[in-house]
């Protein structure tokens, strides 16, 4: 895992205080003789603070040639507190860089090694209590080195906390404006699809019958019109919705039509030339309101779908209940071009959304020439 460092002048400037501290105890006249490392003794006692140098760097090779020291100082019979005050600061870098395992066994090497040294230098007198602070300070070292290493740790660890945080976020931003982009285009194929249908439909009708039955092509053209200012109605309501900044504007395009309404759908689609071949059992399974108009679109949709791809403008519509589940089967001919953009469309890929979203399931063949819509939803009965 990577650490946060000191920054800028801080690194350097704790390393001159080490060696500050390190000098000045090597140096001060101790009141006791057998802290005072006089004459050649002075070099042993001061090479520490050249080791504070790459403490961070090396820190096992600073506390190493501290220990030396220490324990060579010892041999001449001086308890040296300027290599031990070292061997504590190179306690602290070393769990501070090595971690916690390596750390806590060479803080441990370094405190017995103090303890008997020490004990050597008082002529081993091992719990003389002036020696033994040092044993202290090196197991102080290496506890505020842990302890600087954990308060790192656990800031490194917040800030890649809040970066998965904000990456989270900035997901499901786009996860949720990914969706909105699905359920427009699925709401304007709803709304807009099935009128542009009807307005193609019977502009054919009106432009065939225009000379010969002028009458047929004055109700194709009084029906596109209605059909015109449903959707430009339609359109209209769903710009007002996607600019609305009223976060509880939920209010519907259309009213939600459910199979009540398939007698009213049937007819539209007769009177531009359909012919529908609907089998319906009675009574119709209890439905909930989403699950009702979702079946209304299934029937729309393959309706839809038959007018513009079917070749012998027939289609069969059975609606019957089986097992707790409301099945719904369309079936026409299709056109030989019309094949691979049935089984592709638009509309169908919004239905299948629509009626999972219920629950339910929706399955397509084409075969022989002949496509067939097939969509189960569960009824207000069933436990699925």
């Amino acid at each position: 895992m990577s650490s946060l460092r000191p920054p800028g002048i801080a690194a350097p400037l704790s390393d001159a205080i080490a060696v500050a501290v390190v000098v000045v105890f090597a140096v001060l006249p101790f009141p006791e003789q057998i802290y005072r490392a006089g004459g050649l003794l002075l070099i042993p006692a001061l090479i520490p603070a050249a080791a504070m140098l790459f403490r961070r760097r090396r820190p096992l090779v600073a506390l190493g040639v501290s220990l030396v020291c220490a324990v060579g100082l010892a041999a001449a019979g001086v308890v040296a507190p300027s290599a031990l005050l070292a061997a504590a600061i190179s306690c602290y870098s070393v769990i501070d860089r090595h971690g916690r395992l390596i750390g806590i066994v060479s803080v441990t090497a370094a405190a017995v090694v103090v303890f008997f040294s020490n004990g050597i230098a008082l002529s081993g007198d091992l719990f003389e209590s002036t020696a033994l602070q040092f044993v202290l300070f090196v197991l102080l070292g290496g506890a505020l080195g842990d302890a600087a290493r954990s308060r790192r740790e656990f800031a490194l660890a917040m800030t890649e906390r809040a970066e998965r945080a904000e990456q989270g976020r900035d997901e499901e931003a786009r996860r949720r404006v990914a969706e909105e982009r699905v359920r427009i285009a699925r709401d304007l194929h709803d709304v807009v699809a099935h009128q542009i249908s009807v307005i193609s439909l019977n502009a054919g009708v009106a432009s065939s019958a225009l000379e010969t039955r002028p009458e047929r092509a004055r109700e194709a053209l009084t029906t596109i019109r209605s059909a015109s200012r449903t959707v430009l109605a339609d359109i209209g309501g769903l710009m007002a919705l996607l600019r609305s900044d009223d976060a509880e504007d939920v209010r519907s395009l259309h009213p939600q039509s459910g199979l009540a309404s398939l007698d009213a759908l049937v007819e539209r689609f007769a009177e531009v030339g359909l012919q529908i071949d609907l089998e319906r059992a009675e009574p119709v399974a209890a439905l909930s309101p989403a699950s009702d108009h979702v079946a209304y679109l299934a029937v729309l949709e393959g309706l839809t779908n038959a007018h513009k791809h079917g070749a012998d403008a027939t289609v069969a519509v059975s609606i019957r209940a089986e097992d707790d589940h409301l099945v719904l089967t369309l079936s026409n001919t299709l056109r030989a071009e019309s094949s691979g953009a049935t089984l592709s469309g638009h509309g169908l890929r919004g239905l299948r959304e629509r009626v999972t979203a219920v629950r339910g399931q929706v399955s397509t063949a084409d075969t022989d020439g002949r496509f067939v819509l097939s969509v189960s939803i569960p009824t207000t009965g069933s436990s699925t």
